[in-house]
């Protein structure tokens, strides 16, 4: 039941980081706090469908 799926720069587009989760138990997109590497800064990755 675990899903991959890539995150998502909010700020700039980039696509940086890959993952995975239970789509039982979090079936609405998700939102996380992570580095990238073109802003040079954490902002926020949101899942890209």
């Amino acid at each position: 039941m675990r899903d991959s799926f890539i995150l998502k720069c909010t700020v700039c587009g980039e696509e940086n980081y890959l993952a995975n989760k239970n789509k039982r138990l979090h079936p609405d997109r998700v939102e996380y706090q992570k580095y990238c590497p073109r802003c040079n800064k954490k902002t926020a990755h949101k899942e890209k469908k």
